[in-house]
């Protein structure tokens, strides 16, 4: 009996799985997602059509699987205060430059003409960097610092991964850290009237103009 003989059912029905993930974020980074078919991806994975049905229902399905990502954001409320903007930084650099980020450039170069993958980009900041923001200051203002965020890092994304503007991609990562790390310290601890603030013994920020 030869090893694929015994490859067990659970194992071969993982390995069609992670094929068809694979051949669909290759797909949808190639053509995005309107242009994406089911019967292209199909043909990439050397599998039938009715396969990517069986596993994932529908493109939408499939879709969904192959975008998930976790960014394993820092959690700011363990943070030291003055460091999380260098924090953010950072992470986002291991991110984009030490990961695979097949799903993210998929997600960025296709959120500005699919529906649904902008949608996907408003579930991660819905879900990841928001809740990673509420760690750290006032929560009622926590939604607009993390917009503030996402402006800035999807900004970066975009010219440097993307767009490929010169100067942005001839940055060092030290010279990223340190020229962004401060605008998102500054989001981070802005109030909501744009003033810098302290953190109290709480955790909450102070606005230091009244202190």
């Amino acid at each position: 009996m030869t090893s694929a003989d015994q490859e067990t059912p659970a194992r071969r029905s993982d390995a069609t799985r992670a094929a068809i993930l694979a051949a669909a974020r290759a797909r949808f980074a190639a053509d995005g997602y309107a242009k994406a078919t089911i019967r292209a991806i199909a043909a990439d994975a050397a599998i039938d059509p009715s396969m990517v049905m069986r596993y994932f229902g529908s493109k939408d399905g499939l879709f969904a699987a192959a975008a998930q990502i976790d960014l394993d954001l820092p959690d700011l409320g363990a943070a030291d205060p003055d460091t999380m903007g260098e924090l953010l930084i950072r992470r986002f650099l291991t991110i984009w430059e030490e990961n695979d980020n097949t799903v993210l450039l998929i997600l960025l170069r296709s959120s500005i003409t699919d529906d649904a993958v902008a949608a996907r980009f408003r579930e991660i900041f819905a879900d990841q960097v928001l809740p990673a923001v509420l760690r750290f200051g006032t929560p009622a203002d926590a939604p607009r610092r993390a917009a503030l965020i996402v402006t800035q890092l999807l900004g970066l994304a975009l010219c440097r991964y993307v767009l490929r503007i010169p100067p942005v991609v001839e940055l060092t990562p030290s010279q990223i850290v340190t020229d962004i790390a401060p605008t998102l310290q500054r989001y981070l601890t802005s109030g909501p009237s744009g003033a810098i603030g302290n953190v109290g013994e709480s955790g909450d920020l102070v606005d230091s103009s009244s202190a």
